[in-house]
């Protein structure tokens, strides 16, 4: 009888032995997520505080950044990148805003805006647009949908206006560095901003992303008045400039447009003095002008 019931037995496991599978227990070793040294905490109310004295302190800023544009056409699958330049930014508060590109020393685009009114001047096609920063009327080009205001909101993190709502949740994003193959665990708070449309709705403002280790924020999503996702920002490579901390990389994505460019910041400062025309662009003589509603 023993001699059956062990010839039965190794009938049952002799399929799974001949085809290599273990029948016991196995342990694997996975990658831990390294935490950051030391994670903050704040509560929602000084999380907005801390942001609204930043903006309130910022009354200009100037930056040097290289500028790389891309086209996305998604629905292709395709990427269509430009030639990188030198670009000169410059910004007072509440809107003012100019932005100069050069190619080798040659000024290739030159934009300015008054926060109502914008003239944007390519000397290398004898072209100047001129037209209102509120879009009236779709083109069917989606470049000429572009207004200063997208590239005004990403450049800086502002504070939120009086009507605005919010609330902030905890999270954590697992990171990998697949260089140094480690998984880095990232605490966050996330800063929804709102505001009120009518009875109970709210529209969604701004959604920002904070990181817990230094409490400054590295992804901002913007939403347009119809509350539509309008623009994404992502900050990153914090570096020390005479302006502070400050991302030495921001990617800012338009995908209704289909349109990202990446600044790699050389230089910041803030609250020089700014004399009025530096808000001005000089109009080549002869040049064509467009005007845009």
């Amino acid at each position: 009888m023993r001699a059956a019931r062990l010839a039965q037995s190794a009938s049952f496991f002799l399929p799974f032995l001949l085809v290599g599978c273990n029948i016991l227990p196995t342990t694997r070793h996975l990658p831990v997520p390294k935490a950051p040294p030391m994670v903050q905490a704040i509560s929602p109310e000084d999380l907005v505080k801390q942001l609204n004295q930043r903006w309130d302190t910022l009354h200009t800023l100037t930056a040097t950044v290289e500028i790389q544009a891309t086209e996305l056409k998604n629905s292709e699958g395709l990427e269509k990148d430009f030639p990188s330049c030198r670009g000169y930014i410059v910004m007072r508060k509440p809107g003012m805003l100019r932005v100069v590109g050069t190619y080798f020393g040659l000024k290739i685009f030159d934009m300015a805006s008054d926060g109502a009114q914008f003239t944007l001047a390519m000397p290398t096609k004898d072209t100047v647009i001129r037209g209102s920063n509120t879009v009236t009327e779709k083109s069917a080009n989606p470049l000429e949908n572009l207004r200063p205001d997208f590239f005004l909101d990403a450049i800086t993190v502002r504070g939120l206006d009086s009507d605005n709502e919010y609330m902030v949740a905890g999270d954590s994003e697992t990171i990998e560095d697949t260089a140094k193959k480690h998984l880095y665990l990232e605490p966050e708070y996330i800063l929804s901003v709102m505001r009120p449309k009518s009875g109970n709705e709210k529209l969604p403002v701004r959604v920002i992303t904070f990181h817990r280790d230094d409490m400054l924020p590295y992804d901002q999503d913007i939403y347009d008045s119809a509350g539509n996702l309008a623009t994404q920002v992502v900050y990153s490579n914090y570096a020390e400039f005479s302006a502070g901390k400050y991302p030495s990389r921001v990617v800012i994505k338009r995908p209704l447009e289909g349109i990202q460019l990446v600044l790699s910041v050389v230089r910041v400062q803030q609250n020089v003095d700014l004399p009025a025309d530096e808000f001005q662009v000089q109009i080549p003589a002869g040049a064509k002008i467009r005007e845009l509603h």
